[in-house]
């Protein structure tokens, strides 16, 4: 882009899922997306224009908007957020501010690739933006970015002189302090600000919600935002759990929703924890390291498999591409710095050890046993990577080339800062820490992770942050081992179901544009697995799994309208069905006898009856939510899943007492005879054993209601679902009070 090319060059979009304004595509953007794969181009600019147009618009004088935008792990979440930038500098805004983590790396990471990839050294562009790290309120800053906002204020200054200010800080209550205070400085009326915070579900929520004061961070990160008059402020995250359970009238509590979607290259949860675990190799447990119960004093044969598995991926890469690119392994121990250094050590040591070893001359019988190990190493990746893997006779030649080519890097802060990966300097890399991995990494050529580690304290934003295996790996996927002990095994394998879950739920929001406060908040969730840490979240959430039970309201005494809605809605049902009556013993009473109709279509009762119920108890709708959220993901897995009906003693009446506050001493009628103890049941089962053991069963009951023998209501209908054990999953469920910001 030259100097002189117009910066009103653009591209208009409808945009139908909008709320508030049509950003246009200009030079800025378009010269972005060159370092877009040409296949994600459309996709990458389609959703920048979604979010930025969700946000306030450049024109408005003040407003304020948070908005969720949620990716894969290593999915391309920076890409996206780029992209956006680059469509705030076409559309005016005048500043453009990216909260880049919580350790230096990650900032200086994130600082370079903006730097590189919105071409901000290329001076035969012209300047169009004016880039900042860390910047504090000293007056040589404070000068630069008053010129640089008076140039906007000025009418006689052309479009192309006109810079957005970049700014990239760290998150941490110090660096945001600075940032309000220099923010402070200016007049900001006026001026539209895009605020984005990478990884927003770390650091940045108050996690003192229960207590007081706030916690620093967010503290400050609200004084930044007071700072800002106009601006909107985007959560970018895989891990979205915390942002959408956090009160709904906190200022980081987001009103919109953007989920990102991958390349066709990516590989995420679904490739490697499908049923065949291709990829996966479980850790046995006598080789994770345990303080008290399992102190390893010598390396673990899994992490010598692992080891050698990388080393021939390696030396395929020097077969088949000449070394160019990367090669990387991970090794994730712990959270303990003290387990990191040892496991680093058997790693250098064994390394070492093995490149002596290659040195040796080829009839040496430890060069002979080595040179088979990895023979068998070789077998395993011939299995994925396929017939296109180079013989076993040329990667002889070729592994002490690997080995050279390779580096062992301890990356972790013990020694007060975490060093920088100089990716340019080495094929192969073998990387060995803990928490600086966690989150935002990004380990470049990531082929092998040896994991040995639990799942802690089981959040599950946590657990899945540690996948740092996934991403754009299809090209080289038959490459990839991951390492993992028994229980984070099954994490991962149970996190896939829930991270689709959400997703969507979110997407349903985002193609409706409905806000994102009317989500009812509701997960699947392994009972292993916490959604996030608790201490960020004002309003606890319930736990639940119906599975081979009877679910039914207890609170069945309502107001006359909830109770006329629903017996005008079970008569309206009941009308549209085939009921026949049901088969039982002759000797049987009125109130024993009941129709049936079978093989119902769940979907249509799903519409028909149980959504149109109406159920006020606290508990009952939360247990309510639950069951629905069962049914429909049954019925996402078959549509054709069906039901049993039973209307319940249509002929005869039954009543039922019910306490001062409504709530059904009891609602099944049990068997008959009682005694003696041989005939139990023989004339009836009870009603609890009227169901099909492996479908959906409902009762629709009609009782009169007693309270100290006088009828206090008639006719109530009572819904009771049988859910099948094949049915049940795990579901959360968070239930918050209706409020307004």
């Amino acid at each position: 882009m030259s100097d002189d090319t117009p910066i009103a060059t653009e591209i208009s979009y409808e945009n139908p899922d909008s709320r508030n304004w049509t950003p246009k595509v200009r030079q800025e953007t378009k010269d972005f997306l060159e370092v877009v794969p040409e296949e994600s181009r459309q996709n990458v600019r389609d959703a920048a224009v979604s979010i930025l147009s969700k946000g306030v618009s450049p024109q408005e004088k003040t407003g304020r908007e948070t908005g969720l935008v949620v990716g894969y792990i290593q999915s391309g979440k920076t890409m996206s957020f780029e992209a956006v930038a680059a469509l705030a500098r076409d559309n005016a805004f005048q500043v453009v501010i990216l909260i880049a983590g919580i350790s230096n790396p990650l900032l200086n990471q994130s600082t370079d690739r903006l730097c590189r990839d919105l071409k901000l050294d290329d001076i035969s562009r012209g300047r169009f933006w004016i880039q900042f790290k860390n910047p504090s309120n000293d007056d040589a800053t404070v000068q630069t970015i008053r010129d640089v906002l008076d140039d906007w204020k000025d009418p006689e200054t052309p479009e192309k002189y006109k810079k957005t200010v970049l700014i990239t800080v760290l998150k941490n209550h110090s660096r945001l302090r600075n940032l309000a205070r220099l923010f402070s400085s200016f007049e900001m009326q006026n001026v539209p600000v895009l605020l984005i915070d990478d990884e927003a579900d770390q650091a940045s929520l108050n996690r003192n919600i229960q207590r007081d004061p706030e916690s620093t961070t967010y503290r400050r990160l609200m004084e930044l935002r007071q700072h800002l008059p106009s601006h909107t402020y985007l959560q970018y995250t895989a891990t979205p759990q915390a942002p959408l359970l956090i009160s709904i009238i906190d200022s980081l509590s987001p009103n919109f929703v953007q989920v990102l979607e991958p390349g066709s290259a990516y590989a995420g949860g679904r490739e490697f924890f499908s049923n065949d675990l291709n990829y996966i190799r479980v850790i046995p447990p006598q080789d994770v390291p345990i303080r008290r119960t399992n102190r390893l004093t010598e390396p673990p044969e899994s992490l010598l498999e692992a080891l050698r598995v990388f080393m021939v991926g390696v030396t395929a890469g020097f077969i088949i591409d000449n070394g160019t690119g990367n090669r990387s392994m991970l090794v994730h121990p712990s959270h303990l710095t003290a387990q990191h250094r040892e496991f680093y050590n058997w790693v250098r040591n064994i390394v070492e050890d093995w490149k002596q070893v290659l040195k040796l001359p080829h009839d040496d019988p430890d060069k002979l046993e080595l040179i088979e190990e990895f023979r068998i190493a070789y077998d395993d990746l011939f299995r994925t990577v396929g017939p296109d893997f180079p013989a076993f006779d040329e990667f002889k030649t070729f592994f002490s080339l690997a080995f050279r080519n390779t580096r062992i890097l301890e990356v972790n802060a013990s020694s007060g800062s975490t060093p920088q990966v100089d990716w340019r300097s080495a094929y192969g890399w073998i990387l060995v820490g803990g928490q600086a991995m966690d989150r935002g990494f990004t380990v470049e050529g990531l082929t092998v992770t040896y994991m040995p580690r639990g799942i802690g304290a089981g959040n599950a934003d946590t657990v899945q942050q540690r996948a740092r295996f996934f991403g754009y790996k299809k090209s080289y996927l038959g490459y990839c081992r991951i390492y993992l002990e028994e229980g984070t095994l099954n994490a991962f394998q149970n996190y896939v179901d829930h991270e689709e879950y959400i997703r969507s739920q979110l997407q349903d929001i985002q193609r409706t544009g409905r806000p994102l406060n009317e989500w009812k908040r509701t997960f699947i969730l392994d009972p292993n697995l916490s959604p996030c840490r608790r201490q960020v979240l004002e309003f606890d959430y319930i736990r639940g799994l119906f599975s081979h039970q009877w679910v039914s309201p207890r609170i069945v005494l309502e107001s006359d309208s909830i109770i006329q809605n629903n017996r005008e809605t079970v008569n309206t049902f009941l009308s549209q069905i085939n009921l026949v009556d049901n088969e039982g013993h002759p000797d049987r009473t009125d109130t024993q006898c009941h129709k049936v109709c079978r093989d119902v279509p769940l979907c249509g009762v799903i519409e028909q009856l149980l959504l149109r119920i109406r159920i006020s108890g606290t508990n009952d709708s939360q247990r309510n939510v639950g069951l629905l959220l069962q049914l429909s993901k049954a019925l996402e897995e078959n549509s054709e899943e069906s039901c049993t009906i039973y209307q319940m003693s249509p002929h005869a009446k039954r009543q039922r007492g019910v306490t001062d506050d409504g709530e059904i001493s009891e609602l099944f009628q049990g068997a008959a005879p009682v005694s003696p103890i041989e005939r139990r049941g023989e004339v009836y089962p009870g009603d609890r054993a009227l169901h099909d053991d492996n479908t959906v069963s409902i009762q629709i009951h009609t009782l009169d209601l007693m309270q100290q023998g006088n009828l206090v209501e008639e006719s109530v209908p009572v819904i009771a679902v049988w859910v099948p054990e094949r049915l049940g999953i795990p579901w959360i469920y968070q239930d918050q009070p209706v409020q307004s910001r």
